[in-house]
């Protein structure tokens, strides 16, 4: 199971454990990736994702996933989110 974040791609960093006496060794920095279900009110059904802690609370600041996904530059989303995206944005054209 990859630690890595489905929309962001946010994974796992290594660096130095260092101790008291300087000695330093090798360690990994895991992300807080968590399994949720975000609603989307234009596709009208929820989607299940693994996302990082940090990724969970920029959604919750740009009020949901649509708007989140929307506003974010393609070149920041993974290539399974950009698929989404475009379910959005088509689905919000035909709506209007």
């Amino acid at each position: 199971m990859a630690k890595r974040c489905s929309i962001t791609d946010k994974g796992v960093q290594s660096g130095n454990k260092v101790s008291h006496s300087q000695r330093k060794t090798r360690r990994r920095f895991l992300p807080n990736i968590q399994n949720v279900s975000l609603i989307s009110n234009v596709l009208g059904k929820a989607v299940r994702l693994k996302i990082a802690a940090s990724t969970l609370r920029s959604i919750d600041h740009n009020g949901g996933l649509d708007n989140y996904l929307l506003s974010t530059a393609d070149n920041k989303l993974s290539a399974d989110v950009l698929k989404l995206k475009r379910q959005i944005k088509k689905a919000k054209q035909n709506a209007a």
